[in-house]
C-alpha cells in the first residue's frame, strides 16, 4: 500500500514527550520557550504513521481484551533472525538474543554488569548525550575518541588516539554508535574491523548501539560490526524496532550476545524482564510485514534531507551541513555566524519557536552545532526551516 507521509497527525494530548512534555523538556534545560506555536524536532520519534500491518497486529491484540504477563513465543525470535539475515546477511542464534525495555537501559546495565567503578569507557563525540550519562552516572570514567572533521564536513577515527586509550590502564568497554549520531557516519568494514582488533587485543569489550541500522540513505551499505569482526566474543551489539518503525513507546531492544559468559553474566544483570503483549506483536509484525513500508519511509527521509540542503543553500548558506550516510538526524553547523552558542540557541529556541538539540549537548565538539531530527510531514519542516532562516536573515544579508 502508499503510505501518505505529507499527512499531518495530531499529536497534542497523545501523552508524546515531543509534544505534550514541554514542562518536563524546559526542566530538562534544553529549552525557556514551549508553548502551543512550538515545533519540537529535538527527539528521535517520527510524526508519521506507522506499518499498518503493525496497526492491524496491534487491533488484534486489544481485541483479545486480556492483557496479562507475557512471554516470548518462537515466532518472535525467528522473526529478529530472518530481518537480520536477509537484510544484513548476518545470523544470530536464537540463545544470543537478551531482551531489554530500552537501549539506555541495556547500556547501563552493560556499564554496572561488565566494568568496575573507575574504568574507563572510551566514547566517540560528539555523540548521543546518554552515552556519557551511563558512564558517569555508574561511576565510570570517559574516555573521549573524538571524531575528526575534515574541511568538507565529514568525519573520521582517530585510530591512533583510540589505540592509546584502549592501552590506558583500567579501560574496560567501548561504547560505539553505528550509524553515528549524530554525524551521520556508517563506518566503513575496514574502520569496523581495526576497531574491533584493537579492543580484542588490548581486553576492552565493545557495546554497539545499532539501533539506526535499518535507516540507511539508499546508496549505502551498513554492517553490523558483529558480522564483520574475525572474533565476536568481546562484542555485544543493542539493536531495536523503535528508530526504525516508530514504536519507541512500546520499549522493545534486542541486545545480541554470543558470549556465553558474558551472555550469563549480563542476563543476571538485566534480571528478568517479561514483555508487552503489544511489544511481541508489534515486533513479529514489522519484521515480518514492514519492509514496504521502510522502503517508502526511506525515500521520504532522502527526499527530505534533500530539501533541507536545498535549502540552507539557499537561504541559510553560512549554516554548513551533510547529508548523512545513516540515521534520521542531520547535524547542522551554525558556526560561520561567529555567533556564541547562547546567540544561535536564542534565535533558532526562543525567537523561531522551533525547538532542536544543542550541540554541545554531544560534547564540547558539537558546540554552535544543532541536531535536527526530521522524520515529520515534510511541510512541517518547511515551516521550521522557514522561522529559523527568519532569525538569521540579517546576518546573511549583511546587516548585523
Amino acid at each position: 500500500m502508499h503510505y501518505n507521509f505529507d499527512e499531518k497527525i495530531e499529536r497534542r494530548n497523545t501523552y508524546s514527550l515531543k509534544w505534550d512534555g514541554g514542562e518536563l523538556i524546559k526542566q530538562l534545560g534544553y529549552t525557556e520557550r514551549y508553548d502551543d506555536e512550538t515545533i519540537p524536532l529535538f527527539t528521535a520519534d517520527m510524526d508519521l504513521p506507522v506499518p499498518q500491518p503493525l496497526i492491524e497486529a496491534l487491533h488484534r491484540t486489544v481485541e483479545h481484551r486480556i492483557f496479562g504477563y507475557s512471554v516470548f513465543p518462537d515466532e518472535y525470535y525467528q522473526a529478529i533472525q530472518q530481518w537480520f539475515k536477509k537484510r544484513h546477511n548476518w545470523t544470530i542464534d536464537k540463545e544470543a538474543i537478551v531482551f531489554s525495555p530500552g537501549t539506555v537501559h541495556a547500556l547501563n546495565v552493560a556499564v554496572r554488569a561488565l566494568t568496575k567503578p573507575g574504568d574507563g569507557v572510551i566514547i566517540q563525540r560528539p555523540v548521543y548525550p546518554p552515552f556519557t550519562a551511563a558512564i558517569e552516572g555508574n561511576g565510570r570514567n570517559v574516555r573521549n575518541n573524538a571524531l575528526i572533521r575534515r574541511s568538507d564536513g565529514y568525519y573520521t577515527i582517530d585510530f591512533e588516539d583510540f589505540e592509546a586509550k584502549a592501552q590506558e590502564e583500567n579501560t574496560s568497554m567501548f561504547v560505539l554508535c553505528h550509524p553515528h549520531n549524530p554525524t551521520g557516519r556508517i563506518f566503513t568494514n575496514e574502520e569496523l574491523k581495526r576497531l574491533s582488533a584493537i579492543c580484542e587485543k588490548n581486553n576492552v569489550l565493545i557495546v554497539a548501539d545499532e539501533i539506526h541500522g535499518d535507516l540507511i540513505r539508499k546508496n549505502h551499505t551498513f554492517t553490523p560490526l558483529a558480522n564483520i569482526a574475525n572474533n565476536t566474543d568481546h562484542i555485544i551489539t543493542c539493536t531495536a524496532i523503535n528508530k526504525t518503525f516508530n514504536v519507541a513507546g512500546l520499549h522493545c531492544t534486542n541486545v545480541i550476545i554470543s558470549n556465553a559468559e558474558l551472555r550469563k553474566i549480563y542476563s543476571e544483570a538485566m534480571g528478568m524482564q517479561l514483555p508487552s503483549p503489544f511489544t511481541v506483536a508489534a515486533l513479529i509484525a514489522v519484521y515480518n510485514e514492514g519492509e514496504e513500508w521502510l522502503e517508502q519511509l526511506t525515500q521520504y527521509i532522502d527526499d527530505t534531507m534533500a530539501y533541507v540542503k536545498q535549502f540552507l543553500a539557499k537561504k541559510l548558506p553560512t549554516v554548513k551541513v551533510s547529508i548523512p550516510e545513516g540515521t534520521y538526524v542531520m547535524w547542522m553547523d551554525f558556526s560561520g555566524y561567529g555567533l556564541p552558542a547562547q546567540e544561535v540557541h536564542d534565535r533558532i529556541y526562543n525567537k523561531a519557536n522551533v525547538l532542536l538539540e544543542d550541540g554541545d549537548l554531544f560534547g564540547e565538539e558539537g558546540e554552535c552545532w544543532q541536531r535536527i531530527c526530521i522524520p515529520s510531514p515534510r511541510p512541517l519542516i518547511e515551516e521550521a526551516l522557514e522561522r529559523i532562516a527568519k532569525e538569521f536573515q540579517d546576518i546573511e544579508r549583511g546587516d548585523a
